[in-house]
């Protein structure tokens, strides 16, 4: 049996957690630099705030409604994350983790039913973090994923489990599920699906293979196989290399001096490389683009970018800095005020693939070099050894007036009891 573990309403549930005051309490988290709304508590839902909500919009409703508003607290969601995940793996040695608050879990009762395993899981982990969770145990992931939404969506009646065991469960469920709730449909082929008067999962289980594979290819032919109860989806217990990796920030004002750009580029290339690095991985293309305000007074909606080839594979911060800096420079117009930018490393590879040059490579030197400046870094926590270029001082640090305490990752945030 494949169970999806969901914790529910997550980064709220984070912050709730060591501020019981808050149970009941409306919440809203916000993006980097206190943009826009990424996560919501019930309560913020039924106050009809939608997801994406420019907060800046929205400031005097956050006041009238009495939402409590937070700055993204990455270190306490992650290390949170890290704690149920953990939790899972003491009743399973199979956990695909997700997303930072999903997991995939395989049960194999003996002594005791899946829903009764699925029921303890759950109540160990609301009794160690605080953090609620929803579980949806089915044959396959696809249909794990329709469980997980019913216990979810009628929490009172199914107690925050809901197993899908049987043909008429499975219909049942199906037919509950619009065609856009369908994991793996996205918008476009949603509104192709619902012109073709195709408005549930159960509809769609029903289309004849043919169809499928040629308007949605093999993918969709794959969940309509899960749908229908065949489990086709390949388990993942380790998590994959990433294909692609971003650093993209939103400034707190507006820029307009190269040299500010300069530097702020340098440290997402650094960023870029060190995760780079962390999965001994490599790339050969990098994008950089530059923004300006979508939100403010200028009427035109301006994206700068550029993709650039690199001569060999590399996971070199100074190497990857040099080509970012040579994108900027031919993007860069100095009438634009710019509001966010970003660097996005393509064409990645494992280390142990990389294609050497006859003719240019990598500096010998770079290698250890990175190695050491990693170990620093890690042993010092706040990056102690930068490029030349970056702010020693890190003025340029991320806006996050509303930001909560590290509670669990910084020795000075931890609750003091009296």
């Amino acid at each position: 049996m494949i169970g999806l573990v969901d914790c529910n309403n997550f980064y709220a549930s984070c912050e709730r957690v060591f501020r019981p005051d808050l149970q009941d309490c409306p919440i809203v988290v916000l993006s980097n630099n206190d943009g826009c709304v990424i996560a919501r508590s019930n309560e913020a839902k039924a106050l009809g705030i939608p997801m994406g909500a420019p907060a800046f919009q929205y400031e005097k409703q956050f006041d009238t409604l009495g939402i409590r508003v937070f700055s993204s607290n990455y270190a306490l969601y992650g290390d949170m994350s890290h704690r149920v995940m953990r939790i899972l793996s003491r009743f399973t040695p199979e956990v695909e983790v997700y997303s930072i608050d999903e997991a995939f879990i395989k049960l194999q009762p003996k002594d005791e039913t899946a829903e009764t395993q699925a029921r303890t899981m759950r109540h160990t982990i609301k009794k160690w973090t605080g953090i609620p969770v929803s579980i949806g145990l089915a044959p396959t992931k696809a249909l794990a994923k329709v469980a997980n939404k019913i216990a979810k969506k009628f929490a009172e009646k199914t107690g925050g489990v809901y197993v899908i065991d049987t043909p008429l469960k499975r219909e049942k469920a199906l037919r509950w599920t619009a065609i856009e709730d369908v994991w793996g449909i996205g918008y476009r082929h949603a509104a192709r699906l619902r012109a073709k008067k195709i408005n549930t999962a159960f509809d769609f289980v029903n289309l004849p293979d043919e169809w499928v594979r040629k308007n949605m290819s093999v993918v969709g032919l794959r969940l309509k196989k899960e749908l229908q109860g065949q489990a086709v989806l390949p388990w993942e217990a380790i998590v994959p290399d990433k294909k692609s990796i971003a650093t993209t920030r939103s400034f707190e004002g507006t820029l307009t001096a190269f040299g500010d750009l300069k530097e702020r580029m340098a440290t997402f290339a650094v960023s870029c490389a060190e995760k780079l690095r962390r999965q001994k991985s490599s790339c050969r293309y990098i994008h950089v683009f530059i923004r300006n305000n979508r939100y403010g007074k200028d009427p035109q909606n301006i994206y700068l970018g550029t993709t650039l080839c690199l001569p060999f594979e590399t996971s070199s911060s100074l190497v990857i800095n040099q080509y970012v800096q040579k994108g900027l420079a031919q993007l860069f117009d100095p009438n634009i005020a710019y509001k966010k930018a970003g660097v996005v490393l393509m064409g990645i590879l494992p280390d142990t693939g990389r294609q050497l040059n006859a003719f240019e490579n990598e500096p010998a030197t770079h290698l250890p070099l990175m190695q050491a400046i990693d170990r620093l870094n890690r042993k010092y926590g706040e990056p102690k050894v930068k490029l030349g270029i970056q702010d020693l001082r890190r003025t340029w640090k991320m806006k996050q007036e509303r930001l909560s305490p590290k509670y669990t990752t910084q020795i000075s945030d931890i609750l003091k009891v009296s």
